[in-house]
């Protein structure tokens, strides 16, 4: 799977960025893009123009962690994995029979967009199992994507030479050809969102903080994040001012 936003709908942190990565730019040309589908033949891709894209293919996908996509009112969705409790929240977000992993997913971001208040962090830890997932909302611009809590599936993240784009894949081959060394896995444990950046989902009131990574040949490769246990997030509270409100600027 590959996603590209621009920094107008999902910021990368400035610590992914690396002196050593040259000139690269994710969406110029449609290079990055085009390597995916020569690399995953068959692929899907949807552009949402200057926000950036999304493309998904069912090749070379390990059986037992297998990637989805899926579409409802405007909501994309990238999943590879499985939820354990997938009968459980279907039920939860009352579903029907046919509704997958994606779509599950989906019914959670609307969940938080829609029906809150409710703990963004609370809601990805109530996905059981081993996955990643991107969803971007093109409605609101909006992305809301994590990673379980084990690292289970393969899932980097990086940016181009100028800081424009974050760019997102299971491949990080492709992060490669689109980041040079800007990039890193996806922090485990983690969930990322448009409007409140990088945060932890299992230790919710805590700092995420970069640690710098080094290659083999000693350059700065981006950085990886980790859970500051000494330093502490500050708590707000969201009034809740009816059902109907539109939740997603603040989780």
């Amino acid at each position: 799977m590959l996603a590209v936003f621009d920094k107008s709908v999902a910021k990368s942190p400035e610590a992914l960025q690396s002196p050593h990565s040259g000139t690269l730019s994710a969406l110029k040309d449609g290079v990055l893009v085009h390597h995916f589908s020569s690399v995953h033949p068959g692929s899907i891709t949807v552009d949402f123009g200057s926000a950036g894209l999304v493309a998904c293919s069912l090749d070379k996908q390990n059986p037992l962690l297998p990637r989805l996509f899926a579409v409802v009112d405007n909501i994309f969705c990238l999943f590879q994995g499985h939820i354990e409790n997938f009968v459980l929240l279907k039920q939860q977000y009352g579903l029907n029979k046919t509704a997958n992993e994606a779509v599950i997913v989906i019914e959670a971001y609307r969940t938080l967009r829609d029906r809150g208040p409710y703990p963004a962090d609370q809601v990805v830890r109530g996905i059981q199992g081993k996955f990643a997932f991107i969803v971007y909302d093109s409605t609101s611009r909006a992305t809301f994507i994590a990673a379980d809590a084990d690292g289970s599936v393969p899932f980097f993240w990086g940016t181009d030479s100028e800081g424009c784009h974050l760019v997102l894949s299971d491949d990080d081959e492709i992060l490669k050809k689109g980041c040079g060394k800007s990039f890193a896995p996806f922090p485990k444990g983690c969930f990322f969102t448009t409007s409140g950046g990088l945060r932890s989902f299992e230790h919710p009131l805590n700092e995420v903080k970069p640690v710098p990574r080094v290659d083999g040949s000693g350059q700065v490769c981006g950085a990886n994040f980790s859970v500051d246990r000494e330093s502490k997030r500050e708590s707000v509270g969201i009034p809740r001012v009816g059902s109907a409100a539109n939740w997603s600027s603040n989780f």
